[in-house]
């Protein structure tokens, strides 16, 4: 069953379309992100399921309601934003439970909800402090925790992480997944971290212009990007692209000469103009040379050491090419180390058209 279904949407601000005929539909239970790079619309899609944006045209359903042009409080949506929206002059319980008493809801159910948020989200000692004497992850907790006490079916998150540091990040990243893996409410989560989309969702929708350029999982987008823009806005560092033609089952760019047996072809095997494109953990090394369809030796221009990994850059048919090495491994600039190249590994695409081949 679909817990929200967007149909043809439309969102125009004069003589700019923001949002194009968009058309999405979010499973019961899904937890979907959205991700791209800022001003591709995510946001904007955002607050339009939340009623915060009148829409230009086509229809939102939420649990099976037209609620294209009901209320935000009429939606059944809890949201959560970036910026926390606490109010300072009221502790964390009389946050919690504000938007609960201008509903008029019972004082003891408002109790219960409160008591039961608090316990989820391990907030209880916090309730009788003032957002102003709490750290960044407590705060983004309690504005997490005012979204649930509305007991709704369908949470919004609007980058809620961004503006807490690295590893505060990680651990709230780990509590909303689980918060997720207990609820099991439809959970919509915008972001441009690339790490949050693919640890969080279950399927990821990537904007780009305000249209969805890939709807799939995570494991799919990364290992099958449906275009040239999909494969590289993910991946970091992203894939090393290089241009070349696919001429009787080989990809020739240069005095370089790959065979593509082991690629699986959307519409089969073709030749013409294309876009090989490669990941940094794809290229092989040390033993895994030796099972590669192409192996050469290149020069370590640039290395940098990140601990479990070890990121060289190197040039390949007059491309700088990232290669990702273990950590283990001892490589200087300079460096001589041989590499490879599987086809099954690699990505094709139409130079032209720049879609998957």
């Amino acid at each position: 069953m679909h817990s929200v279904s967007i149909q043809n949407l439309d969102l125009s601000f004069g003589a700019v379309d923001v949002l194009k005929g968009l058309n999405l539909d979010i499973y019961d239970g899904e937890f979907l992100v959205l991700l791209g790079s800022s001003g591709c619309g995510k946001s904007t899609l955002l607050n339009c399921i939340a009623g915060l944006l009148d829409i230009t045209g086509g229809q939102i359903h939420i649990k099976g309601n037209n609620v294209t042009w009901a209320e935000p409080s009429e939606r059944g949506i809890g949201m959560v934003f970036q910026s926390y929206a606490l109010y300072p002059q009221m502790s964390v319980e009389g946050n919690l439970s504000f938007g609960l008493k201008n509903a008029k809801v019972p004082k003891d159910e408002i109790r219960r909800r409160v008591d039961r948020a608090a316990e989820i989200l391990q907030i209880g000692p916090l309730l009788n402090r003032k957002p102003a004497a709490l750290s960044g992850g407590q705060r983004q907790r309690v504005a997490i925790g005012r979204a649930l006490v509305r007991d709704v079916d369908v949470f919004l998150f609007d980058e809620p992480l961004s503006n807490l540091d690295a590893k505060l990040r990680a651990d709230l990243r780990v509590e909303l997944k689980e918060l997720h893996r207990d609820l099991k409410n439809t959970m919509i989560y915008v972001t441009h971290d690339q790490v949050e989309a693919m640890t969080l969702a279950d399927r990821i929708a990537i904007m780009k212009g305000g249209v969805i350029q890939q709807l799939a999982s995570p494991d799919e987008i990364y290992n099958r990007p449906v275009n040239k823009y999909v494969a590289d806005f993910i991946g970091s560092p992203s894939m090393t692209f290089f241009d070349g033609e696919l001429k009787g089952g080989r990809f020739v760019m240069g005095d370089v000469n790959l065979p593509t047996e082991g690629y699986d072809f959307t519409g089969g095997q073709i030749d013409g103009k294309a876009i090989m494109g490669i990941r940094p953990e794809h290229v092989a090394s040390g033993r895994d040379v030796e099972d590669a369809a192409y192996r050469t030796t290149v020069t370590a221009e640039l290395v940098e050491p990140m601990g479990s990994d070890t990121l060289i850059w190197a040039d390949f048919a007059g491309k700088r090419l990232r290669v990702r090495l273990d950590g283990q491994m001892k490589i200087a600039d300079g460096d001589q180390i041989e590499i490879g190249i599987n086809p099954a590994k690699a990505n094709f695409f139409d130079a032209a058209s720049e879609l998957r081949l």
